[in-house]
């Protein structure tokens, strides 16, 4: 896999487009190319911020959360979120490299990808091209982030190997690869997390992506994601004492 990140100009609320933003920087595309974006300069183009001096962060992420964990559960203060379906600190809501605003998720980030996906495929003239809109988070019991994807487009986020087999025949009973999230995590640690300004990855020679002429069905996204009761780490996550956030999903 090849993978160039992209230097930009420091993306600030006066960029209107993400679009915009793109078409400045990626000057060609190649049929099967995957396109990483930070979901901050999505969010930032879409006027997705907050002025702290308006709205303290704890009231946000209580607002952006679907569930979350009270900040005085653990001794960094921060909240603990499931957001869209994604554990993540915060609700994702971040101030780095937000020019003082506090930065939330895109509104809608899936819908994001999938037009940033289309305008791509349309200006470039292309027909299969993968989008990814990445965010970083910490994991249990390691200290760092790692990049993760909140929507994607243009190809199977899962790659399904049950019922094939291993090298030494064995039938796979429930391996499945996240494609999207190991597409996100590689992007996140080319993009950096500090003043590095390369938000956005192009990456090329991507043999292990299934890529798709369209956006994903909604019974594909669905498939993707899994609830507290069916998760592998059910035992733990439902005793957690999760309050309800105040977010409103379509």
């Amino acid at each position: 896999m090849n993978i160039s990140p992209i230097k930009t100009h420091a993306i600030t609320t006066n960029d209107i487009s993400i679009t915009d933003v793109l078409d400045a920087y990626i000057t060609s595309l190649p049929e099967k190319a995957v396109v990483a974006i930070t979901s901050k300069i999505v969010s930032i183009c879409e006027g997705a911020v907050v002025d702290p001096a308006t709205t303290p962060k704890e009231t946000l992420v209580e607002q952006e959360a679907d569930q979350y964990l009270p900040k005085e559960l653990n001794e960094y203060g921060s909240h603990f979120t499931i957001t869209r379906g994604t554990m993540i600190a915060s609700a994702g809501i971040d101030q780095s490299n937000g020019d003082g605003q506090y930065v939330l998720w895109p509104r809608d980030p899936q819908r994001s990808a999938n037009e940033i996906r289309e305008h791509l495929c349309k200006k470039h003239k292309i027909k299969k091209l993968g989008i990814v809109i990445v965010d970083s988070k910490t994991i249990p019991l390691r200290w760092g982030t790692v990049g993760t994807t909140i929507a994607h487009s243009g190809f199977a986020a899962v790659n399904d190997y049950r019922g094939t087999k291993d090298l030494f025949d064995y039938t796979m009973k429930v391996s499945k690869a996240n494609v999207a999230e190991g597409l996100g995590a590689t992007a996140v640690m080319v993009m950096g997390e500090g003043a590095e300004s390369t938000p956005i990855v192009t990456m090329h020679d991507t043999e292990f992506v299934q890529f798709q002429d369209r956006n994903p069905t909604q019974k594909e996204l669905d498939e993707v994601k899994l609830d507290l009761e069916t998760d592998l780490y059910a035992s733990i996550l439902k005793n957690a004492p999760w309050e309800k956030g105040g977010a409103k999903r379509t």
